[in-house]
């Protein structure tokens, strides 16, 4: 009997195929040496079938054989269009196209349909309109096959703006499910964020002139460093295919090495290096287009007025303008060392986009920053690294504009770099930004919130270096520490962080935590210093929970807890604040009365000591604090005191934005409180409620979890006065110190002291008072209104 020739030659086609899979040919040449074959194949079963131009029946690929870029086992996606003249004929036509196909085993994407079905379709399926802008004809009816097309793209330009917002919700989809390609381990080349489908949506939205694309859509376009990054990560699918020998987007560690030695990248660290690197130009170019695409979108319709969105300040030299962070018309980045960061702080803190053009400026004009670095740097760092899940966008929009290197010149050798076990689901350089961001959650659980988030972003900036990165990681922490400005003794504590950072991991797995011993051994192993046994606590949960699911749970919890309390409870436990003497100068002030202002330069240029003074009576703290929320004034550190009957409160502060603060004008303020002329706490009020915080959005729209630490009180015992102290950690803003002490007013307690400090982000205040009685309700009521006011 003898063979069907249709099926035969099908077969041949699949054959054919096998044999290029097996061949010597790779990259380019295969991709178009297939498509060559299947097209072949498809135009002479049209003429087999009596499909012919003219005769209402076509042939059109859409995907990866529409785009020309069909790899291994790539299924092949095909329309038969029709015009319904020949619908008699239709099941005869699609039936000899699909069957011999799918009895020679090639993978099959198949439809039928008429140009108003395919428009149809295209109206009510984002994604399938999507793909039928990759539309091309190959057989049959060239006509018929133009006029979809063309009907097609005219659909999407028309309706695209209506429709963006679902695009973004089915990329926000894809992204949640894939993740980033540049920092998975494991990465999907296809639908990752970063990924060839990225670019692909980009033309689509060039088409509908919401952006600029790829230019694949026009082939006369020169060459871009997003069409050598689209290149890169399709020869890796490509070379991935062949490897695993059916269709897969998903680049194994096991199959790394054979496609960079196919590739000659080196090895596989190399090779995710190169597949980082262009994720990072595809996710950085997705990111601005549908930003310029929903840019676009709003400002269709509205008048000439309202398209002239308000400049809104958020840091000095730094605004808001068009929902992005872009620099202040003043703004002079050659001579303004410090704006780097600022911009990126505000960036993170305020959930918007730095501007494109303002990362080139800072890029080709920024001055570095002076070494040791300013008080007011390290604190802007600091700030960026307590954002949670914020700093990740903004420290990736430096990274990709060689800014975040200037600022760590260590991040070099881990930039990229892919891990050595499975149970890491980032790449080291997102992992170390994954274990902030986690830090940023506990900063209120450790006396040193600063060190904490230090600790983490350089806890293994030493692997990739050939030695035990602790070890390393410690050497290169110094360093950084020194070059930082930290005091010699925030350096000890920095390098033995990194140093030290998987000890307490490591002893709960080998050791009984029960065990006095064992607390004694872990007490000499971090030199018995409490403050650091409670940074390694806090370091170890925000590193597990950086590594990937299921690293950090409740027994690691348990242990790691319950040993760090015992080591503490074994060196004495925590030690007790006490106020600070004041200067005999401020003392002759208060004597002589009245209420009082003066300014005075602080350590660092950025900074000023405001003392106030005035009778001391109820409220009095709440009232000064308000006065410098008013003026714009952050409180970086205080100390609060009682002489003569007056009230003696001594703030180091500095400006939000302009020069130092004028004494007069506080001195006015402050007598206008004192008097009931202004309630502070009222304005203070309104121009909160009137700062509307936009959505969290993330990377072009993607919602992202935001990591904030929650406010702890703690009462606290000093024994050799009797008083009641009352230690607030809190993440800082405008106005919580004056909230803070108006609440513990409010509740009856009777501030004695205090002593107020701000790392970072974080504010660590201890509150010596007087309560009304000494009931554990009452305790319970003015802890509640303290935390009421955070």
């Amino acid at each position: 009997m003898n063979a069907d020739p249709t099926r035969s030659s099908a077969q041949a086609l699949a054959d054919s195929r096998d044999g290029l899979l097996r061949g010597e040919v790779h990259g380019q040449d295969l991709r178009d040496a297939l498509a060559d074959r299947t097209e072949g194949w498809l135009v002479d079963r049209a003429a087999e079938l009596g499909v012919v131009d003219g005769g209402g029946f076509a042939i059109v690929a859409v995907g990866s054989l529409g785009r020309r870029e069909l790899v291994g086992h790539s299924d092949l996606d095909l329309i038969l269009v029709h015009d319904d003249r020949n619908r008699d004929r239709l099941s005869e036509v699609a039936d000899g196209f699909w069957y011999p196909i799918w009895d020679a085993g090639i993978g099959l994407d198949h439809s039928v349909r008429s140009v108003p079905e395919a428009m149809k379709v295209a109206r009510e399926d984002v994604t399938a309109a999507l793909g039928l802008l990759d539309a091309r004809f190959v057989a049959g009816d060239e006509d018929l096959a133009a006029l979809m097309i063309s009907s097609v793209r005219a659909l999407w330009r028309a309706e695209a703006r209506m429709r963006l917002p679902e695009v973004i919700d089915g990329a926000r989809a894809r992204w949640d499910r894939t993740g980033d390609i540049a920092h998975r381990a494991e990465p999907d080349l296809k639908n990752g964020r970063g990924g060839l489908r990225d670019v692909q949506l980009l033309d689509a939205l060039a088409l509908a002139h919401l952006t600029d694309g790829l230019g694949r859509l026009d082939p006369g376009r020169p060459e871009s460093p997003l069409r050598a990054a689209y290149d890169d990560l399709l020869a890796v699918r490509t070379e991935l295919h062949l490897i695993a020998g059916r269709s897969r987007d998903q680049v194994r560690a096991q199959d790394a090495d054979e496609i960079a030695a196919v590739l000659e990248v080196g090895d596989r660290f190399d090779l995710a290096r190169m597949i980082s690197g262009a994720a990072r130009t595809a996710s950085y170019a997705v990111d601005a287009g549908l930003r310029t695409a929903q840019n676009a979108v709003g400002r269709r319709g509205l008048s000439r007025l309202r398209r002239m969105p308000m400049r809104r300040p958020l840091d000095e030299g730094v605004v808001e303008h068009g929902g992005e962070v872009v620099l202040a018309k003043t703004a002079m980045p050659s001579g303004d060392p410090g704006l780097v960061l600022r911009v990126a702080s505000a960036s993170a803190r305020n959930r918007l986009p730095i501007n494109a053009s303002v990362l080139s400026r800072l890029a080709a004009y920024a001055a570095p920053i002076p070494e040791p670095w300013p008080a007011e740097d390290l604190s802007e760092l600091l700030v960026l690294l307590a954002s949670g899940d914020d700093l990740i966008d903004a420290v990736e929009a430096l990274d990709a504009t060689g800014l975040w290197e200037r600022i760590l010149p260590e991040w070099a050798a881990i930039r990229d770099l892919p891990p050595r076990d499975a149970v890491h689901t980032w790449t080291v350089d997102r992992h170390l930004m994954e274990a902030v961001a986690q830090a940023g959650a506990l900063t209120t659980s450790v006396s040193r919130p600063d060190l904490l988030l230090l600790a983490a972003l350089l806890h293994d900036i030493g692997k990739g270096r050939g030695r035990d990165h602790s070890e390393v990681g410690a050497e290169l922490a110094a360093g950084v520490a020194e070059r930082l400005g930290l005091w010699p003794e925030d350096r000890r504590l920095l390098v033995e962080a990194v140093r030290l950072h998987l000890l307490l991991p490591r002893v709960i797995t080998r050791r009984d935590v029960n065990d006095p011993a064992t607390v004694a051994w872990v007490a000499d192993q971090v030199g018995h210093d409490g403050v650091l046994v409670e940074l390694l606590g806090a370091l170890a949960e925000a590193d597990s929970r950086a590594t990937g699911p299921g690293v950090w749970g409740e027994w690691k919890a348990t242990l790691i807890g319950r040993l760090v309390e015992r080591v503490v409870e074994h060196l004495g436990g925590r030690p007790v604040p006490a106020p600070q003497p004041l200067d005999p100068r401020v003392l002759a002030r208060a004597e002589v009365g009245g209420v009082q202002v003066h300014a005075e330069p602080g350590e660092s240029p950025s900074t000023t000591v405001v003392t106030m003074i005035a009778p001391d009576g109820a409220g009095m703290l709440s009232k000064m604090a308000g006065v410098l929320a008013l003026a714009g004034l952050q409180a970086h550190s205080a100390t609060v005191d009682t002489h003569a009957g007056h009230a003696i409160d001594r703030f180091v502060v500095a400006p939000t934005f302009g020069g130092p603060p004028d004494a007069v004008v506080l001195r006015q303020r402050l007598v206008a409180a004192v008097d009931g002329a202004i309630d502070v706490h009222e304005v203070l009020a309104e121009r909160a409620s009137a700062r509307v915080a936009p959505a969290r959005t993330g990377r072009a729209g993607v919602p992202a979890s935001r990591a904030v630490a929650p406010p702890r009180v703690e009462w606290l015992r000093d024994d050799g006065t009797g008083h009641d102290l009352l230690e607030l950690r809190a993440r800082d803003d405008e106005g919580l110190l004056a909230r803070v002490s108006a609440g513990l007013e409010l509740a009856g307690a009777d501030v004695v002291w205090a002593t107020v400090s701000t790392m970072g982000a974080t504010a660590v205040d201890t509150f010596c008072v007087r309560l009304p009685d000494d009931s554990t309700a009452t305790r319970e009521s003015v802890a509640a209104a303290v935390l009421a006011a955070c």
